[in-house]
C-alpha cells in the first residue's frame, strides 16, 4: 500500500498525465484532495465506509485520521460518522446527499467504499474518484473531485449510475456534502428581487435546518444566491478567522441545507433541489449532477474571495485573461424609441469620450411584430426594416468607422405570444398541459428540453452574429422565470424531468455555440442579475449585475457580488445623473468612481451631458484604462463594509506585483464635523515605498498630502485619512511604487 501510494505521488510530480490507485476496503487506506494550503482528507474503516474526516488548511501528517476514534451512538451501538456522501438508509437520521427508489421498491440505500483513482489534468489540477457501491442492489456511485493548486479551490460533483435490471428513482442527489465541527456557526448568504440583488445577511445558524433555495427555473438568483461562507465560532471577519466559502454551479433549482445535528455538527448539502424532479434512470443510465465550488481560509472571508477570484479568471469565465472593454449600452439612453441617426449620435459621442463597444439593446428586430414594445416581436431575429433600413451591419461598420466595437442584445429563449415564432411553433412553448399560459413582461418561454428549440437557439445566435462581421459582443437576456412548468417533448412519464433536461438544454446550447464563437464576448444578463451563478458564468465573460444602476445601490450589491464573483466580470454602469430607477440624483464623479470597482461602462443618452461633464467623463475613462489592468486583474481587499450601518464603503485593488494598487473610498451619509474617514491599507508590500495620486479629482480633493510617498508598512499600520464626510462623497486613490 505505501509503497503504491509513493509511486502515485511520484507520477503526479513526473506530470504524468493519468495516475491511478485502485484499493481494497481496508481500514488502511486513506485518500487526499490536496492544494498548496488545504487538504480534504477521508479514511475508509473496516466496516467499508468512506469517513469524511477533514477539510481545512493543509498540515504535513494525516496519517493519525486512520486510528481516528468514534464516537458510538448510545441506542444501538453503532460509530458516529461522518460518511462522505450520506445516503437515506440504516441509521442515517441527517438530511441525506441521496435518495432512491430501488427497481424492487426498496427505499433504503447503502454506499460502501469499491475503490479510488487519482489524475493529474495537468501540472496545477488533480481529480480523484472514489467510487462507492450498494453492496445489495446493482448501483455506483462516482464522488469526483478536483483539486485547484495554486488557486485552492476544490470542486465536487458525483455520478449515480444504475446497472440494476430495473428503472430506479434518484429522488434526491446532492452534489456535495460536507460536515463542519465548532462551537457556534455563522452563515453570510444573500436575498435578493429584482433591482435589489445580491443583499448580504449574516445569521447564527442553531439546532435544525436552515435552507436556501429556488424553485424557479430559471432568474433563480433573483430570491437568493446558491453561494454562501460560514465563519466559524465568530461572525465573519475579513482578515481572520476560519471561513468555508461554497457556491454551486448550477443555473436552475437548487438547494443548499445548513443542519446542524444533535451532535452539534453542521452538515451542509448542496445540489440540485428535488422538488417535482424524480429523475429515472433505467439499466445502464447515469445522471451527473453539477459542480459544488469550495474554498476555505483560516485568514478571513478577504483570502477566500481572493481565491474564488482567481479560480474564476481561469477556469470558470470565458477570457478571463484578458482586459475587458469599456462599453455604452443604448437601453437606458434610448430604450426601444431609437431610429439610425440616434444610435450614430450615440456612437460619435461614445468615441470622443474613449468609450471602446457599442452596444445596441433591445427594440432592433421585427417586422411583421416590430419590437417597439415589448408586448410584440420577441423570437423574430430579423431587423426592423423600418427602424434601420441599412441594417445591422450599416451600424456596425459606422462603429468600426468610429473606432469602437459593436455588439448587440438577444433574449433567445424566450418569445412573445404576438410574433412570427409562436405562431409556427406553438409546441415549442414550456406550458402545463391544458392549463393557460402564464405571461411575464409578456412573453413565454421555450423549452430547451427539447433538442429542435436547442437547435434553434444555436441558430439564431448563428445568425445575429452573421448580421456583420464586426459584431464582436452580445448580450444574451433572460426576462421570466417557469410557471406551470411542463413539455410537450417529453414523455408524460417523465414530465420531472423537465428541470435538469432544460438546464442541462441551455449548457448544450452554450457549449454548442463557445466552440462555434469562442471569440465573441457574451454578457450575462437576466433582467439584471437575474442568473448570476457559476454554472452560467462559465459560458460568459461578464455578467449585467443588476438593471438598478443607482450608484447608492450598487455599492451594496456589487459589494456581496464580489465577495464571490470577480470585479473584472462585473458589469457597473455610469447612469444618468437623475435614476431611471429610484430617482436620486447623484453626482458624476460619485457615478464613475462606484463603476470604476468594476468592468467600467456607461448606460446613458450622451446628448444629455453637459460639455464638463463630457469633459470630465472622458478624462474619468482614459485614467480607467490606466488603472484597468489592477483593478480587473489584481487582488480584492475590502475595508470598509457598508453593510454595518456606519456609512462607509471602502475597497483596494492591488496588482498582484504589488507595484500599483487602487483606493475607493465612499461617504454614504452625513458625518458630523468630529468623524472622518480613516482606514488602514492592506495587500500592499511593507517593503516597498508608494507615490499616493487622487484619481478623478475635483476641487481641493479628499487627500492633503497628494502627491506624497510613504513607506508601505506605514500606510498598512497607520493608515490614512480623508476628507469625505458628505453624503455622495468619495476618492480614488492611486497608489504606485517608487522605485
Amino acid at each position: 500500500m505505501l509503497l503504491e501510494k509513493r509511486l502515485i505521488t511520484l507520477s503526479l510530480m513526473l506530470g504524468c498525465l493519468t495516475a491511478t490507485a485502485q484499493t481494497n476496503a481496508t481500514s488502511d487506506t486513506q485518500i487526499n484532495v490536496t492544494t498548496d494550503q488545504t487538504e480534504m482528507v477521508f479514511s475508509v474503516i473496516p466496516s467499508g465506509k468512506v469517513v469524511y474526516n477533514y477539510y481545512g488548511k493543509k498540515f504535513t501528517h494525516t496519517t493519525p485520521f486512520l486510528s481516528g476514534q468514534y464516537h458510538e451512538q448510545p441506542a444501538n451501538g453503532a460509530t458516529a460518522i461522518c460518511e462522505i456522501f450520506p445516503a437515506y438508509g440504516g441509521i442515517c437520521t441527517i438530511n441525506p446527499a441521496l435518495k432512491l427508489t430501488h427497481a424492487d421498491g426498496v427505499q433504503t440505500t447503502e454506499l460502501v467504499y469499491d475503490s479510488y483513482r487519482q489524475q493529474a489534468l495537468d501540472d496545477n489540477r488533480t481529480q480523484t474518484t472514489i467510487t462507492l457501491k450498494d453492496p445489495l442492489y446493482a448501483v455506483s456511485m462516482d464522488v469526483v473531485y478536483t483539486a485547484y493548486k495554486k488557486e485552492n479551490v476544490i470542486t465536487q460533483h458525483s455520478t449515480i449510475t444504475n446497472h440494476e435490471n430495473g428503472q430506479i428513482d434518484v429522488e434526491q442527489i446532492a452534489s456535495a456534502y460536507l460536515p463542519i465541527y465548532a462551537d457556534d456557526y455563522y452563515l453570510t448568504h444573500f436575498h435578493s428581487n429584482h433591482m435589489a440583488e445580491m443583499q448580504l445577511i449574516e445569521e447564527k445558524l442553531t439546532s435544525g435546518i436552515k435552507d436556501i433555495e429556488n424553485k424557479r427555473g430559471l432568474q433563480t438568483t433573483f430570491t437568493s444566491n446558491p453561494a454562501f461562507m460560514i465563519s466559524l465560532e465568530r461572525p465573519l471577519q475579513e482578515e481572520a478567522g476560519d471561513v468555508y466559502a461554497g457556491t454551486l454551479a448550477w443555473s436552475g433549482n437548487y438547494k443548499i441545507t445548513f443542519e446542524v445535528d444533535e451532535h452539534s455538527r453542521l452538515n451542509v448539502v448542496s445540489g440540485m433541489n428535488n422538488f417535482a424532479s424524480t429523475y429515472y434512470l433505467g439499466k445502464d443510465e447515469s445522471l451527473t449532477t453539477p459542480e459544488m465550488v469550495w474554498t476555505y481560509s483560516n485568514t478571513g472571508s478577504g483570502q477566500a474571495s481572493r481565491n474564488l477570484h482567481n479560480w474564476v479568471r481561469q477556469y470558470n469565465m470565458t477570457h478571463g485573461n484578458q482586459l475587458h472593454d469599456i462599453v455604452l449600452n443604448s437601453w437606458e439612453g434610448a430604450y426601444m424609441d431609437f431610429d439610425e441617426k440616434i444610435l450614430t449620435d450615440m456612437m460619435d459621442d461614445a468615441a470622443n469620450i474613449g468609450v471602446e463597444t457599442f452596444v445596441l439593446d433591445d427594440g432592433w428586430f421585427g417586422n411583421k411584430y416590430p419590437r417597439n414594445t415589448d408586448h410584440q416581436g420577441l423570437g423574430d431575429w430579423q431587423t426592423n426594416r423600418k427602424k434601420l433600413p441599412n441594417g445591422i451591419d450599416y451600424l456596425a461598420q459606422y462603429a468600426a468607422s468610429k473606432g469602437l466595437k459593436f455588439g448587440i442584445w438577444i433574449e433567445p429563449e424566450m418569445v412573445n405570444p404576438k410574433s412570427e415564432l409562436a405562431e409556427q411553433h406553438p409546441e415549442w412553448i414550456v406550458k402545463s398541459g391544458k392549463r393557460d399560459l402564464i405571461e411575464m413582461r409578456q412573453q413565454l418561454l421555450l423549452d430547451l428540453s427539447n433538442p429542435e428549440v436547442q437547435d434553434f437557439v444555436v441558430k439564431t445566435f448563428d445568425e445575429v452574429v452573421a448580421l456583420s462581421d464586426k459584431i464582436s459582443y452580445i448580450k444574451w437576456d433572460a426576462n421570466r422565470y417557469v410557471a406551470n412548468f411542463g413539455s410537450e417533448y417529453l414523455p408524460k412519464d417523465k414530465q420531472s424531468h423537465f428541470w435538469i433536461k432544460y438546464m442541462k438544454g441551455l449548457y448544450s446550447v452554450y457549449d454548442r455555440i463557445r466552440a462555434k464563437h469562442p471569440d465573441i464576448i457574451i454578457q450575462l444578463c437576466s433582467s439584471g442579475g437575474g442568473r448570476l451563478d457559476m454554472g452560467a458564468l462559465k459560458y460568459h465573460d461578464e455578467f449585467w449585475t443588476s438593471d438598478n444602476t443607482c450608484a447608492i445601490d450598487r455599492i451594496f450589491i456589487q459589494y456581496s457580488t464580489n465577495l464571490f464573483y470577480p470585479p473584472i466580470a462585473t458589469a457597473a454602469h455610469v447612469s444618468a445623473a437623475r435614476n431611471h430607477q429610484t430617482g436620486l440624483i447623484i453626482p458624476l464623479k460619485f457615478r464613475f468612481d462606484v463603476a470604476m470597482m468594476g468592468r467600467l461602462g456607461m448606460e446613458l443618452q450622451p446628448k444629455q451631458m453637459s460639455d464638463e461633464e463630457k469633459q470630465f467623463a472622458a478624462a474619468a475613462i482614459q485614467t480607467y484604462k490606466k488603472i484597468r489592468p489592477t483593478i480587473q486583474q489584481g487582488d480584492l481587499y475590502r475595508l470598509k463594509n457598508p453593510y454595518e450601518g456606519y456609512g462607509w464603503a471602502s475597497q483596494m485593488h492591488v496588482a498582484k506585483d504589488k507595484k500599483q494598487a487602487v483606493l475607493f473610498a465612499f461617504s454614504l451619509k452625513f458625518h458630523t464635523r468630529t468623524h472622518f474617514f480613516q482606514a488602514r491599507l492592506k495587500g500592499l508590500d511593507p517593503n516597498k515605498r508608494y507615490k499616493i495620486t487622487e484619481l478623478n479629482k475635483q476641487g481641493n480633493g479628499s487627500f492633503n498630502t497628494d502627491g506624497t510617498t510613504y513607506p508601505g508598512d506605514y500606510l498598512m499600520n497607520a493608515g490614512i485619512s480623508l476628507s469625505i464626510s458628505n453624503p455622495y462623497d468619495s476618492a480614488v486613490i492611486l497608489l504606485t511604487e517608487v522605485e
